[in-house]
């Protein structure tokens, strides 16, 4: 499995143009960017779900899955959607530019170009990419600022959407009894679980944001909330015990010391999620949607299992 190149900004370059893909990738690559190539759509999608790329250089017109319907993929995909998006094509016209926009691409580049102009493309998108989010470097996912850009924007177009807070029950005690690095892998195999999950269920407004932690929020269309929240229920379910040695998971509990040296048997982890939603009431601030959906999580903690809680009043 191809991986990014350590601490470079990874760009992935599509031509089925075996000798314009070499060119693309040798001017990035002398500029100082990770360049990884792929030739066809298939293998696109592929890559950029594996590598997350910070840029996609996307040819339009290859066999099988042409550009539009690869940008379309990248950007339904909450692990890919942030990615900056150019189109590298030899169609000039109108219709074809609006046509690429509207699959959501960021810039067009038009056949010949020249390199300083590619460059420039890039970094110009690499600097948007930054402005717009930030990213967890635990899970990779986006973090608060783009978390609040992603509401605002929701509620000042009047689009319908569920903010959903998602954190770990009893991840403390799993962090003490195994130590950091279990906790992290625990956590980025959460984000990725929680990732999958969002982008399987239909809905039309499709986000994960990880606040830090083990805290996580997933933002879907309101009639997608509770599809969601039973699907991430089940999913985390069938992994947590995957975390643990195998005799803790199959006795089902920890034994950790708390702060007087009392020991005490601690269950598997669970996960709780409290859901904001438009459904009933608007939300006018991201402060609000926030308090209601840490409520309705506080509230499915209740429970010893894995739980949800929506909110369905409406005053």
């Amino acid at each position: 499995m191809e991986e990014p190149r350590g601490g470079r900004e990874a760009v992935l370059v599509v031509d089925d143009d075996i000798d314009i893909a070499r060119y693309v990738e040798l001017n990035l690559s002398l500029e100082g960017f990770g360049v990884h190539v792929a030739h066809d759509g298939e293998e696109a999608v592929r890559k950029a779900l594996v590598l997350r790329p910070e840029v996609v250089l996307l040819d339009v017109m290859m066999p099988g899955l042409d550009g539009y319907e690869v940008c379309r993929r990248i950007r339904s995909d909450a692990r890919t959607s942030h990615a900056a998006v150019i189109m590298l094509t030899a169609k000039t016209l109108s219709a074809d530019t609006v046509l690429g926009l509207t699959a959501g691409a960021d810039d067009y580049i038009a056949k010949p170009f020249d390199p300083p102009e590619l460059v420039a493309r890039v970094r110009a998108a690499l600097r948007r990419a930054r402005q717009l989010r930030d990213v967890s470097p635990l899970t990779g996912l986006p973090g608060n600022s783009e978390i609040a850009r992603r509401v605002d924007d929701l509620i000042s177009s009047g689009t319908p959407f569920a903010l959903v807070h998602a954190d770990l029950d009893r991840f403390k005690a799993f962090n003490d009894r195994y130590g950091f690095a279990r906790g992290d892998d625990a956590i980025r195999a959460t984000g990725e679980v929680l990732a999958q999950t969002v982008t399987a269920v239909a809905s039309d407004v499709c986000f994960i944001g990880h606040i830090g932690g083990d805290d996580f929020v997933l933002i879907v269309a309101p009639e997608a909330a509770e599809q969601l929240c039973q699907l991430v229920v089940q999913r985390f379910d069938e992994l947590a015990p995957s975390f643990y040695d195998a005799a803790d998971a199959e006795q089902g509990f920890i034994e950790v010391d708390d702060r007087r040296n009392h020991r005490h048997r601690v269950g598997i982890m669970t996960i709780s999620l409290g859901v904001a939603t438009t459904a009933h009431r608007p939300l006018a601030s991201l402060a609000e949607a926030s308090a209601i959906a840490t409520e309705m999580k506080l509230a499915a903690k209740q429970e010893r299992s894995s739980a949800y809680r929506i909110d369905q009043r409406r005053v």
